[in-house]
C-alpha cells in the first residue's frame, strides 16, 4: 500500500544556497509576518461573513483577499488569461503551499488536499471553511469514494483544484500526473483546465527557492518565503483538455504544463548546472 503514496525525490539539495543579498532585512520580515498573521485572522472572519452573499460576490472578495495575502508576504503575482466561469477541474503542478494561495487568487475554488492540512495552524481551519476536499493518500481503498465525491461536486457546478502529482516537487523537476481526478471530471462531464505555475525572480529567472520539500515544516517554509526578495509567482492558463481516457488526459496535462514551466520529468534526469546566487540552476 505504501508504494501507492506519491513520493518526490526533491529535497534540500534542490534549493538554492541561502544568499543574504537575495533576502530582505529582519524588520521587513517581521512586518511581512505581522501583516500575514493579521490577514489570516481577518480571513477566518471574512469566510463566515461572506457565507450569506451571492457566489459571484463571495468569490470576488476571496480572490482579492488571497491576492492581499501574497502581497503581505512580498510576493508578486502575474496572471494571464482567466479561467472561464462555470464548474471545472483545474489541475496544476505542485511546488509549494503557495500554489494554493496563487490558484485561489486566480479563481476561488475547492482544493483537494491531504488530510494533514487539517492540522496546519490557522491555515487548516481556513481551508476547511472554504470547502477543501481532503484525501487520505495512504489508503488506496478510499480512492473510488474520493473520485465519486469529486464528480458530485463537479456536477453541482463547483470549481475543483487538484495537484495530480500528489506531492510537491522543486519546479525544475516534476512528477507523473495521477489519472484519478481526471476520471472524476470524465464521469461528471466537466471541463478540464490545466494551469502552469512557476516561481521567478523579479528579473524573470526561474527559482526553486519557494519549494516546500523534504522534512521542512510549514513554519520553516513560511519564514523562508518571508525572507525572499522580489519573488514572483506566475500562473498560465492553458487550453482546455478534451477526451475520455483518464491516463491520456493525465499525460497531456503533464506534458502541457511541463512544456510551459520548463521542468523535466523525474529528478534523476536533471542536468547538472551551476546555480547563480539565490537562483536555482
Amino acid at each position: 500500500m505504501t508504494q501507492w503514496i506519491p513520493a518526490s525525490p526533491c529535497g534540500p539539495e534542490c534549493l538554492p544556497p541561502r544568499d543574504k543579498r537575495a533576502e530582505v532585512g529582519l524588520p521587513r520580515v517581521v512586518l511581512r509576518l505581522g501583516r500575514t498573521a493579521g490577514l489570516l485572522l481577518v480571513g477566518c472572519v471574512l469566510v463566515l461573513a461572506l457565507s450569506p452573499l451571492r457566489t459571484a460576490w463571495r468569490d470576488r472578495a476571496l480572490a482579492v483577499w488571497f491576492r492581499m495575502l501574497l502581497r503581505a508576504l512580498g510576493i508578486g503575482l502575474l496572471l494571464g488569461e482567466r479561467i472561464p466561469p462555470g464548474g471545472a477541474l483545474v489541475v496544476s503542478n505542485h511546488v509549494s503551499w503557495l500554489d494554493i494561495v496563487a490558484l485561489q487568487a486566480l479563481c476561488p475554488m475547492r482544493m483537494l488536499a491531504k488530510v494533514e492540512v487539517r492540522s496546519w495552524p490557522v491555515l487548516g481551519a481556513l481551508a476547511g471553511r472554504v470547502g477543501t476536499v481532503y484525501i487520505e493518500r495512504d489508503r488506496l481503498s478510499v480512492l473510488p469514494d474520493a473520485v465519486r465525491t469529486i464528480a458530485e461536486e463537479l456536477r453541482a457546478g463547483a470549481v475543483i483544484g487538484a495537484f495530480p502529482e500528489g506531492t510537491t516537487w522543486c519546479g525544475r523537476a516534476s512528477g507523473r500526473f495521477r489519472p484519478a481526478v481526471f476520471q472524476a471530471a470524465i464521469d461528471a462531464g466537466a471541463r478540464m483546465q490545466p494551469v502552469a505555475l512557476r516561481f521567478r525572480t523579479a528579473a524573470g529567472l526561474p527559482t526553486t527557492a519557494a519549494a516546500f520539500l523534504g522534512d521542512a515544516t510549514l513554519v520553516d517554509s513560511v519564514l523562508a518565503v518571508a525572507r525572499m526578495r522580489d519573488l514572483v509567482v506566475e500562473l498560465v492558463v492553458l487550453p482546455e483538455l478534451v477526451g475520455t481516457d483518464r491516463r491520456e488526459l493525465a499525460r497531456r496535462a503533464q506534458h502541457a504544463i511541463s512544456a510551459t514551466t520548463g521542468s523535466v520529468l523525474g529528478h534523476e534526469s536533471l542536468p547538472q548546472q551551476r546555480a547563480a546566487p539565490g537562483i536555482a540552476a
